[in-house]
């Protein structure tokens, strides 16, 4: 039972005391369950840091949420058959493996999960077309069991039996605290560039505006942030259940690694997903001529990869005119490419791809011509600390007519903010002046128009400052002189390997 230090009764709830539960007992009680969680895992020698920790939680909290919904699915339709077999289903009617608080344990529990659960799930048939099955087969291809001691996994599953996903209240509660869980990936190492701070998912998907019947793309979705966004975005627009089963339909979504896709999937499920629309591969790993015009959609909400370098040539699927390493700058050609006419999009770039000549200039270019990039948000350099301290721009733009105008607005943080950070990260009631701006535009000391002519004069180069702010000196400590130095001469060294493959 919970022994989280809430008041509830340990004896069977009946359906009328579920209903009575406050959303704050509700909110407690599974608070109470992951913090219990995280201090079992913090006793297992196999794991190490927070990113593995996180990953554990992920696949054993995957498999919980999906056997739920199994089991609702079973109860809607007789005819309808769980990819996964029984043995290694969670719930006890099924295995006595997970959902049994008195089953295996120990040395058996550990063989049984990594001898027999991770093979046979890595090896699901796929011959019946059950898009369920591909799901969870590509989960834990790609993830692992860290931990040790089968007595700890005992206790893990125990505590996450206390978690009931077919009841709303539960499964909404732990959706809002799942959030808190993926924001602890920000300050995991490399693992920080999956994550998005909520309130520029928010504000870039409200700005957007997706609605009933569009189909929204995040190319490149991290855990899944903008994608959950629009769902409950759209969820406000849908007055009946054929409604609520074309959001379903048109969010998709592309992830190339195993943690965020798997992260990502299980946050589509809570957010009533039932067959979540997420590809696990690299949207720049084949030519740009296979998209045709049934791939393309009306909106795009992405943050993609920047400061990286695209992995097994995939710049060579690009035109030779746009062809670059830069992932960032070949991630704009092909969510240019995949907007419908009219189509619109919302998407982070750094300043790096603002500015720039060569492949870069021609790919601003493109943009420029193809689009009608309406507005720039300048943000903060420590919005995506710790794990990024670049400069980055909110960027908006509609396919099918050529820029005339760039409005540029430059976000400040809140009167007495030095910089961003983990405890004070940006939040959303921030952007309220900038909507509130949005349509009833004016120049002032914080945003400014630039005409198109300026910026072709420019060399298309999109980094201009704020003209009424003169020009500031930056002071920097050693550790961001560090990172500076790192940074630049992992630069280098890319560029460098680059001449040296050219050559060859």
């Amino acid at each position: 039972m919970c022994d989280c230090g809430d008041n509830f009764s340990t004896s069977p709830k009946s359906p009328k005391s579920l209903e009575r539960r406050t959303e704050k007992q509700i909110m407690s009680n599974i608070s109470g369950i992951v913090k219990s969680i995280q201090n079992i895992m913090w006793q297992d020698t196999g794991l190490n840091g927070d990113a593995q920790r996180i990953e554990q939680l992920g696949w054993m909290l995957f498999l919980k949420i999906f056997s739920d919904k199994d089991k609702e699915l079973e109860l809607l339709d007789d005819k309808y058959t769980s990819p996964i077999p029984d043995k290694f289903h969670w719930v006890k009617e099924k295995g006595n493996w997970a959902g049994d608080d008195e089953g295996m344990t120990g040395d058996e529990l550990l063989n049984f999960v990594d001898r027999e659960l991770f093979p046979a799930l890595r090896n699901l048939d796929l011959s019946t077309g059950n898009q369920r099955a591909v799901i969870v087969r590509e989960v834990f291809e790609g993830n692992n069991n860290y931990m040790k001691s089968g007595i700890n996994i005992r206790k893990v599953l125990n505590k996450l039996n206390e978690i009931d996903f077919n009841i709303a209240k539960d499964r909404h509660a732990f959706g809002e605290l799942y959030e808190t869980i993926l924001k602890e990936l920000q300050s995991a190492g490399k693992s920080g560039e999956f994550y998005t701070p909520r309130a520029i998912t928010q504000f870039i998907t409200e700005i957007i505006n997706p609605q009933l019947g569009e189909k929204v793309l995040d190319p490149a979705c991290g855990t899944g942030g903008y994608l959950t966004c629009a769902i409950e975005h759209l969820k406000k627009q849908a007055k009946n259940i054929e409604e609520r089963k074309s959001i379903e339909q048109n969010i998709a979504g592309w992830e190339y690694k195993p943690l965020p896709y798997l992260l990502a999937t299980t946050n589509l499920i809570l957010h009533d997903i039932e067959i979540p629309n997420i590809k696990f591969g690299d949207a720049l790993d084949q030519p740009l001529s296979n998209f045709t015009e049934k791939h393309r959609v009306n909106v795009i909400l992405a943050n993609p990869p920047f400061g990286g370098i695209v992995a097994n040539n995939n710049e060579s699927n690009f035109p030779q005119t746009y062809r670059t390493k830069e992932s960032a700058d070949l991630f704009l050609i092909l969510m240019i490419h995949l907007l419908k006419q009219n189509g619109r999009a919302g998407i982070v770039l750094p300043d790096g791809s603002l500015t720039g000549d060569g492949v870069k200039q021609r790919i601003r270019q493109k943009l420029l011509e193809d689009c009608n990039l309406h507005t720039i948000i300048r943000l903060p350099n420590s919005v995506f600390q710790p794990y990024a301290t670049v400069a980055t721009n909110l960027l908006f733009f509609d396919k099918g007519k050529p820029t005339k105008d760039v409005w540029y607005y430059e976000h400040r943080m809140p009167e007495g903010y030095k910089a961003y950070n983990k405890t004070r990260p940006i939040q959303l009631k921030e952007f309220e002046p900038i909507k509130k701006w949005w349509n009833k535009r004016k120049e002032s000391d914080i945003c400014w128009k630039v005409n198109i002519k300026t910026i072709i004069e420019r060399g298309y180069d999109l980094d201009i400052k704020n003209p009424t702010k003169p020009e500031e000196e930056k002071e920097y400590n050693s550790t961001e002189l560090i990172e500076m130095l790192d940074a630049s001469f992992e630069k280098s060294h890319q560029l460098l390997n680059q001449l040296k493959q050219a050559v060859k």
